[in-house]
């Protein structure tokens, strides 16, 4: 089968391109990377990105989105990753993917169109410190909030029905305490979460309480809609190597929050796929980027009378990196579109292209620094732009053997 991306899609990543290369280059990049006291959010860049729709991909149509989906949301991923631009573009797509798979009614209504044009910058907290991006690691835990109307059923965890007369209290939120949802309190610590310090609106991933008699961390998990200025809520900051984010632990103590009505581990294990393929498109953008560039050099590169790309070695290395980055790129589009159409095989294809896309881009980083010699490990140089995003994304949702491991359990273990 023959896989690639339609007129309308190439014309929209050509569009982000051009956008980025004329408004926020790599001098703008650099810029943002070396003010390591500011918070990493450009406020112009963002109000573009809102405007331009790259925030309203996967929003449906009657909230004010595009009403596209993933494969789409993938094209504008790569091209950030290509541009090492920064800023919470990611995070705030990927919350607005919780609220439209698992919130209420009103709580899309309230939230999908001020995350749609930018209005709202949103991010996630799915697991604690080195957790498995799965309910075995959540480190945040949830209890219904009390004084509130829990709809609490006899024998259940104290999250009952949502219905009429379970909708609990009013938050203290302005953002969105008028869209529903039943009110627990969250205790715990989730990191690193990426741009908590700028960000309105916090997803977050709790253990709830199980059935009277069970073992604790037995009980269902529940995805909760934040407030980061709420009560019991500490932010703290984080140190990190890739200058293109900001990252901080997020450390909840009784902090009240609105619960999701279609939480489960099921829609947490769907958000984490969501997350591993947008960041898979962005490695993928990354390792094109740096190859291009890299390729680009050694054709203009002089040594010993000659181009350096002309030597066998090099011919052979860069060629190889093509080939990983092409498969790399394929990867994520067909992951994008297993996802889009709820295909049978979404979750191999997304273990897939995020385990290629990660090496890709450590790959095709670390041959930029050594093929570009000496300046290529300057810091004036853009090398280690892509070099550190490439390894801080490396881990992200999930690094290369844990995916691998996956593939293997998914093919070879189901034979057994």
């Amino acid at each position: 089968m023959f896989f690639a991306l339609t007129d309308e899609q190439r014309a929209l990543g050509e569009t982000v391109r051009a956008f980025l290369a004329g408004r926020f280059d790599l001098t703008a990049v650099r810029a943002v990377f070396e003010d390591t006291a500011g918070d990493g959010h450009p406020l112009e860049l963002w109000k573009s990105v809102g405007e331009q729709g790259w925030l309203a991909v996967c929003v449906p149509e009657e909230f004010d989105g595009l009403g596209l989906g993933l494969l789409d949301a993938q094209v504008v991923a790569r091209e950030l990753g290509a541009g090492a631009v920064p800023g919470p573009w990611l995070p705030t797509v990927l919350a607005g993917e919780a609220v439209r798979l698992a919130g209420s009614d009103a709580q899309r209504a309230e939230l999908l169109p001020r995350l749609a044009d930018g209005d709202l910058v949103a991010t996630v907290a799915l697991r604690g410190a080195g957790g498995a991006w799965d309910a075995s690691g959540v480190a945040v835990t949830a209890r219904p909030a009390p004084g509130t109307v829990a709809g609490i059923a006899a024998g259940s965890n104290g999250f009952g029905s949502e219905g009429a007369g379970g909708s609990g209290e009013p938050s203290d939120s302005g953002v969105f305490g008028g869209s529903g949802g039943l009110v627990g309190e969250l205790s715990g610590t989730a990191s690193p979460v990426e741009y908590l310090g700028v960000a309105d609106l916090v997803v977050v991933a709790a253990i709830e309480p199980g059935p009277a008699g069970a073992a604790p961390g037995a009980g269902e998990v529940g995805l909760y809609l934040l407030d980061p200025g709420a009560a019991g809520v500490a932010v703290r900051p984080l140190a990190g190597p890739d200058g293109t984010t900001r990252l901080a632990a997020l450390e909840l103590a009784g902090a009240r929050a609105r619960r999701l009505p279609g939480s489960s581990a099921a829609a947490l294990a769907d958000l984490v796929r969501r997350g591993a393929l947008l960041t898979a498109a962005d490695q993928a953008g990354v390792a094109r980027e740096a190859l291009t560039r890299t390729v680009h050099y050694d054709r203009e590169r002089i040594q010993f009378g000659r181009p350096v790309g002309s030597f066998q070695a090099l011919k052979h290395q860069l060629a190889d990196l093509h080939v990983a980055v092409t498969m790399a790129e394929h990867a994520v589009m067909y992951a994008a579109h297993a996802l889009d159409a709820g295909l049978d095989d979404l979750e191999l294809a997304v273990a897939v292209a995020k385990a290629k896309a990660s090496q890709a881009a450590r790959d095709a980083t670390a041959t930029m620094i050594q093929y570009h010699g000496g300046i290529g490990y300057t810091w004036e140089h853009e090398a280690h732009l892509f070099y550190k995003r490439a390894r801080r994304m490396y881990g992200a949702f999930g690094d290369p053997p844990a995916h691998l491991e996956r593939v293997a359990a998914l093919t070879v273990d189901s034979l057994t």
